[in-house]
């Protein structure tokens, strides 16, 4: 059986056995208490649903999460309140998902030919187009209703911010800068936690966002070279193919500037050694990433996308730090 001919069964089973293995007491509990109560034809579909936000992939939930950790410890000076964790953990995870799905409509006629994306609900057709638009939809208000939370500067704005991630999935046909408008919108979370915590964005808040925007621009670009020899073939743009040979020299180019402005940002907020630990820390994940993309085989490269989760928890871990010790 093809990769494309897989059943919703098929993919329950995956994604059951990842959750199985991540967290055996949660698979326990939901397949006990509740998966079994539910009708076999909605239990199909939301699946299909939770493949399509991506559920069984957080990775990218990881990594849209700690920029606005970041952004939350400085503003709050380590001490973030539980109201404003709650509602941007929920709203990372809430704007992924969507994002994942209107990702997904953009290129449903595009991701059949693509080896890595044939397998999406929307390619095999098991979840029809209204179906995915009503998805995001709801993801999108309930996480707009998070926001009504908070101050009349956030939700000002939340509106940029879906703007931006609406736009992202079409750029891939138009620019080969893609990940310049993905950065953007994933380093969008810094301004609206800067001003849900102190109802102002300030220089620091833009120096953090620029940053972040390069670090994104950096490690999408290893995400792009998975796919780069399908994105040729069906015209789809990403800096990957922009780039081309010079594509790691390019990168390491963009993390270095990525590491000045963090170096910056310590600079501002006299920050002390674990902050700076953590940026060592992040220049040894980096140098890694470089040495597994040497011969630049799609796995590899992907593997390095996937390393920098460990950047983004080790700079968390170096802010934590040095504020719980007196900074």
């Amino acid at each position: 059986m093809g990769l494309g001919e897989k059943t919703t069964k098929d993919y329950w089973l995956i994604w059951s056995k990842w959750v199985n293995q991540k967290a055996p007491w949660l698979f326990k509990s939901v397949r006990e208490i509740y998966w079994q109560k539910v009708p076999q034809p909605y239990a199909s579909k939301l699946v299909e649903y939770s493949l399509l936000m991506r559920m069984n992939k957080p990775i990218g939930t990881y990594l849209l999460l700690w920029p606005t950790l970041w952004a939350l410890l400085f503003a709050e000076k380590g001490a973030p309140s539980l109201f404003l964790l709650f509602v941007f953990i929920c709203g990372t995870f809430l704007m992924r998902s969507a994002g994942c799905v209107i990702n997904d409509i953009a290129d449903r006629k595009f991701d059949g030919h693509v080896e890595r994306t044939q397998a999406r609900p929307l390619a095999r057709k098991a979840v029809s187009t209204k179906e995915a638009v009503a998805l995001f939809l709801v993801l999108s208000l309930v996480a707009f209703g998070l926001v009504l939370l908070l101050n009349v500067l956030t939700i000002t704005l939340s509106f940029v911010a879906i703007i931006i991630a609406s736009l992202y999935p079409y750029m891939k046909r138009y620019t080969y800068f893609p990940q310049l408008i993905l950065g953007a919108a994933f380093a969008w979370s810094i301004p609206m936690a800067y001003a849900a915590s102190t109802n102002t964005v300030p220089p620091e808040a833009w120096l953090l966002y620029i940053s972040t925007l390069l670090w994104v621009l950096a490690y999408d670009t290893f995400y792009g070279m998975v796919d780069r020899k399908d994105d040729m073939k069906i015209g789809i743009k990403s800096t990957a193919i922009l780039f081309g040979d010079a594509d790691l020299p390019i990168i390491a180019m963009i993390q270095g500037f990525f590491l000045f402005g963090m170096l910056l940002l310590g600079n501002r907020y006299d920050l002390t050694w674990p902050y700076y630990l953590s940026l060592l820390a992040s220049v040894g994940f980096m140098a890694y990433q470089f040495w597994i993309t040497r011969k630049r085989q799609p796995d590899q490269c992907f593997k390095a996308f996937l390393n920098n989760n460990y950047i983004g928890l080790s700079i968390f871990v170096g802010i934590a730090l040095h504020y719980a010790i007196g900074g």
